[in-house]
């Protein structure tokens, strides 16, 4: 999968990797894709409901040892 930009929010809790991906998402254009990578195990739920709530795609969560990866779709 292309990942046109990627961020790193290890050691950060809520809210701040949503507000860190939702300004990264800003940046980009539709269509493109970010990973966002994540120590908050509250990500997951929290990236699942950003995604409902502002209309773009959560095309992947992963959990890899201690970091929690989400890939999303600008909408």
């Amino acid at each position: 999968m292309h990942i046109d930009k990627e961020i790193d929010t290890r050691g950060l809790n809520c809210p701040l990797p949503i507000l860190k991906a939702k300004k990264a998402l800003a940046e980009l254009v539709s269509g493109q894709v970010l990973k966002v990578v994540s120590t908050d195990e509250g990500s997951l739920r929290d990236f699942q409901a950003f995604a409902r709530q502002t209309g773009n795609e959560l095309l992947n969560q992963e959990t890899v040892e201690s970091e929690y990866i989400h890939v999303m779709r600008r909408r």
